[in-house]
């Protein structure tokens, strides 16, 4: 009676960053789902990584055999994939998730900005082409605001290397089943056991490789309390539960990336041993010119109200950031992209800092982040490792738009010129 079966997972082109958010249906422009090679800077991709696989696009009824074909293209390169997808076809979904499982491959979620479209968008017709083309493309890779959604959270299970980046989104909901009958429309009580029949296999199918996976189906729950119109973003705590990464500490490395002006940015998200909690932090870099810079820190605003204290330290030296620190976005609207968003729960603390400061930071192995709290008289510190990762990268691609440092008769100290920065907020 039922001739075919297909699951879809709905297109969403846009989310919220948290809770649930109207899905919209797959655009007549969206293309499938394409895989290629890239190269980018050193370190683009990790420790001595600079090329990696892009897989961008919906997931479509071929988009299994396509892969399969691809990795055998690729070898043993052993490349790390990234994965920008609204969702699309369940079972093929699932189909690539266990070819990841086969290679063994590190999966994350990103998005890829291929250098030789130049000027023309990365969904146009021309850039998708080039995509598709098999040729090994350079670019630019971001995983700020890269989605993983529908069909695409159960794809990246597959992989035994999970790595979800902090600023990233994965989102779920439930699979829309299409029946096609091959005589006609049968009544209304036949379509209705046909879809329940569906619905069972579909769960089925979903519960044997989230086990296979080694995830919680925890996760099929959660989706399926989710309208196919609608999509639900994983939270952090529901990530690091339900086995997609599993994670106590996660940071992005710092990246470069160019909006009203240059900035460099990092995120952070931890989860203290017997916390249930993920918290949030953020770094931004900015330059008033190639000698003077400005470093801010988000964090959630603590509960105490007493004094409080932010530095970074590597062995002797010590980068203070400057007290009091603002509540909420700055009133000039100086950040770059992101940081300082208007959040009664968040504080940005700032400082300037001058360039062979900045450059010492950058070459040094395990600073640390010093909190420092007040309490009863006494200052009690919290410290935590922080990777410079990326750093000296971004510095180098930042600095070529910072203006030239204006010369004076007058040689200041480091301190004094830390201080001037900061005062020119």
């Amino acid at each position: 009676m039922i001739r075919r079966l297909i699951l879809l997972a709905a297109l969403a082109l846009a989310c919220a960053p948290a809770g649930a958010a109207p899905a919209q249906r797959f655009a007549d422009h969206t293309p499938p789902i394409a895989f290629y090679v890239v190269k980018g800077p050193p370190g683009v991709c990790g420790e001595g990584c600079d090329s990696w696989i892009a897989a961008e696009g919906k997931i479509d009824s071929l988009a299994a055999a396509r892969f399969r074909k691809f990795v055998k293209q690729v070898g043993d390169r052993r490349l790390p994939i990234y994965f920008n997808s609204p969702g699309g076809n369940l079972e093929q979904g699932l189909a690539i998730g266990n070819i990841l499982r086969e290679t063994k491959a590190i999966a994350r979620v990103g998005r890829t900005v291929v250098r030789e479209c130049g000027f023309e968008a990365q969904d146009g017709e021309a850039c998708v082409k080039l995509k598709q083309s098999g040729r090994e493309l350079t670019g630019e890779l971001w995983t700020r605001g890269a989605m993983c959604n529908s069909a695409c959270p159960y794809l990246i299970l597959g992989a035994p290397t999970r790595e979800i980046a902090p600023d990233t989104l994965l989102a779920v909901h439930s699979p829309r089943v299409i029946l096609n009958f091959s005589s006609g429309a049968p009544p209304a009580e036949v379509r209705m056991q046909a879809l329940q029949q569906a619905n069972a296999r579909a769960d089925r199918l979903v519960l044997d490789y989230l086990k296979r996976m080694g995830v919680d189906p925890g996760l099929l729950s959660v989706s399926r309390s989710v309208r196919f119109e609608d999509l639900h973003v994983l939270s952090r705590e529901e990530i690091a539960k339900f086995g997609v990464d599993r994670r106590e500490q996660i940071e992005t490395p710092w990246t470069f990336e160019y909006a009203s002006r240059g900035f460099v940015y990092k995120t952070v998200m931890t989860r203290k041993p017997g916390e249930t909690s993920f918290r949030t932090t953020r770094f931004q870099l900015v330059c008033f010119d190639a000698d003077r810079f400005e470093l801010d820190f988000q964090r959630p605003t603590p509960a105490a109200s007493g004094s409080t204290s932010v530095a970074i330290t590597n062995g002797t030296n010590r980068l203070s950031f400057l007290y009091p620190p603002r509540k909420g976005h700055d009133a000039k609207g100086r950040d770059a992209k992101g940081l300082g968003d208007k959040d009664p729960g968040e504080e940005t603390w700032g400082m300037g800092v001058t360039g062979p400061r900045l450059r010492a930071l950058a070459s040094s192995t395990g600073p640390e982040l010093n909190e420092g709290e007040l309490r009863a008289g006494s200052w009690q510190f919290a410290s935590s490792r922080l990777s410079t990762e990326g750093l000296q990268a971004a510095l180098q691609r930042l600095l070529p738009g910072c203006p030239q440092p204006k010369r004076t008769s007058v040689t200041s100290s480091s301190a004094e010129r830390d201080q001037v920065a900061g005062a020119a907020r």
